[in-house]
């Protein structure tokens, strides 16, 4: 029978909502890959199962039309687990064993018969791997070492590490493919990528010294920016005027960045064009900061700080978290976050004052407000968002933004204020 990889999702995705309301959990991003990218980089030429949620069926077919998604499995099967970084690959010949972390399930390597036997209820099921071993008791148990993403803080902690491992599989470094203007700097050019049809402007400094720089095709870095790394610019990004993009850092496709930015991790087509700070801090698709905007990462008495999962307030063990925020959602200029505040999908933030650390989605104003943002009236506005990129809102996404909008009633109704 022909192999093929499942990567899936368990129950551990309830800790990383709400940013994976959207998504897969493998679809998170670290480094310069996602984590499913990093799996399916592994395998070059070998089919692909997506194992997810229900209600992200739809939206992971267009999203992913090279795989097979929530499928019935008529192959031998290696299943990954969607939170791990797969560093080296997991042989997909052998004996049929489950791989544990503690006592999560990372691997499993199974026969036909015994694959069909996984269902994803039963890779959703808290008890995930006392219920294959009741399934499949042969199962030989195989106790290993990685990195499970667990948490948030999670992924900002990992980028530094997969940044620079990244860099080194996609180039040797001292690749120059795009325009270079006078009057730039290039520290260290054997730790730099510059993608085709990028320029590069006068006044820019790319300092490699500590870390790569990866910048990829179609960028425009504009005057008097400076880009330290380890750091990934992805295609078709605008890096503005007199930017400061510190160290491990990775900005997606199609955003719009400036001000300061530090240890942080920006998914596609979203803006932080002005002045401000961002740091240690994680942001989904299509969100937008209004000029000024500023999010703590550090307390002043440099103890833990505590962030929301699962509805309590836990302590991170981290000193330096910044601000989590959901896709579509929107922060009015001068807005301010302490540090590890997290934001629902399609929420809109602004007034006075710090808003709440815990922020729902759909949220309207967010300071003590109980007005909620119409799931038509954010759809509307995803669509307008869209349509200035050149991208269509799609029936798939605003039915699952309004799938979102009736999953977090209950957040609503509590508004936690911390």
């Amino acid at each position: 029978m022909r192999n093929t990889i499942c990567i899936f999702e368990d129950a551990g995705y309830t800790k990383l909502l709400p940013l994976v309301w959207m998504r897969g959990v493998y679809e998170l991003k670290t480094g310069i890959y996602s984590l499913m990218d990093k799996i399916i980089r592994k395998y070059p030429g070998t089919k692909i199962n997506l194992f997810v949620r229900e209600y992200l069926e739809e939206i992971s077919a267009e999203r992913h039309p090279y795989c097979s998604i929530n499928p019935k499995i008529n192959d031998d099967c290696l299943f990954i687990n969607g939170r791990f970084i797969l560093q080296n690959p997991i042989p997909v010949d052998g004996p049929e064993e489950m791989g544990i972390i503690n006592d999560t399930v990372v691997y499993l390597r199974l026969t036909r018969d015994n694959a069909q036997k996984v269902s994803s209820g039963a890779m959703l099921a808290k008890n995930m791997k006392n219920t294959l071993v009741k399934k499949i008791p042969s199962l030989k148990i195989v106790k290993m070492d990685g990195i499970l993403i667990t948490y948030f803080w999670d992924l900002i902690k990992n980028n530094s590490e997969q940044l620079i491992a990244e860099f080194k599989s996609l180039t040797k470094g001292n690749e120059i493919k795009g325009q270079i203007y006078e009057n730039t700097v290039l520290l260290n050019k054997d730790n730099i990528y510059i993608g085709k049809n990028t320029k590069i402007k006068p006044g820019v400094v790319i300092d490699a010294e500590d870390g790569p720089v990866y910048i990829s095709d179609d960028v425009l870095v504009e005057p008097n920016a400076v880009i330290q790394g380890p750091a990934f610019i992805g295609n078709r990004t605008i890096v503005r005027l007199g930017a400061k993009i510190r160290l491990n850092t990775s900005i997606g496709e199609v955003c719009r960045v400036g001000g300061e930015i530090e240890d942080t991790i920006i998914h596609s087509y979203s803006n932080k064009q002005h002045d401000g700070f961002l740091g240690h801090a994680y942001v989904g698709m299509w969100c937008n900061f209004g000029a000024g905007t500023t999010n703590s990462d550090l307390k002043n008495n440099y103890s833990n700080i505590k962030v929301f999962v699962e509805g309590k307030l836990m302590d991170s063990g981290s000193m330096f978290i910044g601000l989590i925020m959901s896709d579509h959602s929107k922060a009015a200029i001068s807005t301010v976050f302490n540090s590890g505040t997290v934001v629902g999908v399609s929420s809109n933030i602004f007034g006075e004052g710090f808003p709440p650390k815990f922020i729902p989605s759909f949220s309207w104003g967010a300071i003590k407000s109980k007005h909620i943002y119409r799931p038509e009236d954010a759809i509307e506005t995803a669509q307008k968002v869209m349509a200035r990129r050149k991208k269509q809102l799609s029936k798939a996404e605003a039915g699952l933004l309004k799938h979102i909008f009736e999953s977090t009633k209950k957040e609503r109704k509590i508004m936690l204020y911390v």
